[in-house]
């Protein structure tokens, strides 16, 4: 079997049973499911994007489900990764010559690496040279990454929103040092749409594409040289509303989580376990609605909203308590137009999802 034509049924038993040792937290089970079969023939890329990536990807919505907790979610993710380095170990690659040379690394505040991982294995596999720098990689530094080693090209990625902001500087300073920019990852948005948004050179929606669109970028005959932006390639920001919401943002949670209480009576009856996370879901919904300022997309905030009425609803909170944190937040924000109007979506989305599930309500 090749990488281009996977045999889907079998990679998906091998993912059922890798899910299984994942479960039970057997590092050495998980990679006896893996390694066994690269050597009777199934692809190491294949094994890589067909077996592991789709564990992970079911890591990520049992936890959203509540079905397995924040540590059971870090030993998976941790299993992961080991059974990856034992298939990138266990696959002779190439030494020299390389088809050239890309750096693969998450954005600054970006924590969740194993996408990155994914494809700095894969590019390994098709014979690039690839200087993986993992999770949270300050802008400064990773700047002064390619300036000093000169790749093709950077293969950026994020699955947080919230790092968007960080990453157009991460674009601008890249581009600005003459390396062209390859955006992934569940932050740029369906499509692709923030990546194009903030000027990156190239966006793809998984490993195997991005391997493609970064040959395309890097070793084409008619190589782009990256992007330059303009200095007013986000407009909308002069109404200083994405800077005042994220200035004022602890402020914010502070006055909403003093009145919250009056408005929803339950929670004056809230531990102070229960308070501290109330106080960090406040929290969040004002970062996603900077980073919607930043963008000016309103399907952003709407989407983080639908998504956690959903969570919180899984674990039991109504979505009522958050459809009057977005009022209160309302009321403090009137003379910013734009955020208000990003709230009064982000409670329509919430509404559609308690009217999704019966016997909630917001």
């Amino acid at each position: 079997m090749t990488a281009s034509t996977p045999d889907r049924s079998a990679t998906a038993v091998l993912s059922a049973r890798l899910w299984d040792a994942v479960q039970e937290r057997d590092e050495y089970a998980a990679v006896e499911v893996v390694l066994p079969a690269v050597d009777a023939g199934l692809d190491s890329e294949s094994a890589l994007l067909d077996v592991i990536a789709p564990v992970q990807a079911k890591v990520g919505v049992e936890w959203a489900a509540n079905r397995i907790g924040v540590a059971q979610e870090h030993a998976a993710t941790a299993i992961n990764d080991r059974v990856i380095a034992a298939v990138a170990h266990h696959t002779a690659s190439p030494r020299e010559p390389w088809r050239g040379r890309i750096t693969v690394a998450c954005v600054d505040g970006e924590w969740h690496a194993l996408p990155a991982r994914l494809l700095a294995e894969t590019l390994r596999l098709r014979g690039w040279h690839v200087d993986f720098l993992g999770a949270q990689v300050p802008v400064p530094h990773l700047i002064d990454h390619l300036h000093r080693t000169g790749p093709d090209a950077l293969a950026l990625s994020s699955s947080i929103p919230t790092r968007l902001p960080t990453a157009h500087a991460t674009i601008i300073a890249s581009q600005a040092a003459g390396v062209p920019v390859m955006a992934g990852g569940a932050a740029f948005g369906p499509g692709g749409r923030y990546a194009d948004r903030l000027g990156a050179d190239g966006w793809a929606p998984d490993a195997r594409a991005a391997v493609g669109r970064l040959e395309e970028i890097v070793a084409g005959p008619f190589a782009p040289v990256p992007a330059r932006q303009p200095l007013d390639d986000l407009p909308h920001l002069a109404d200083q509303e994405y800077t005042r919401v994220t200035r004022d943002a602890h402020r914010l949670v502070s006055v909403i989580l003093a009145a919250l209480p009056e408005r929803f009576p339950p929670m004056a009856r809230y531990n102070d376990r229960q308070r501290q996370h109330t106080a960090e879901d406040i929290a969040h919904i004002i970062e996603f609605l900077g980073v919607a300022l930043y963008v000016n997309d309103s399907g952003l905030f709407s989407r983080f909203m639908a998504w956690t009425g959903d969570i919180l609803m899984a674990r039991g909170v109504p979505a009522y308590s958050v459809a009057l944190a977005l009022d209160l937040l309302a009321e403090q924000l009137t003379d910013l137009p734009r955020a208000v109007g990003l709230l009064r979506d982000g409670r329509a989305a919430l509404e559609g999802i308690a009217t999704a599930r019966p016997g909630a309500s917001a």
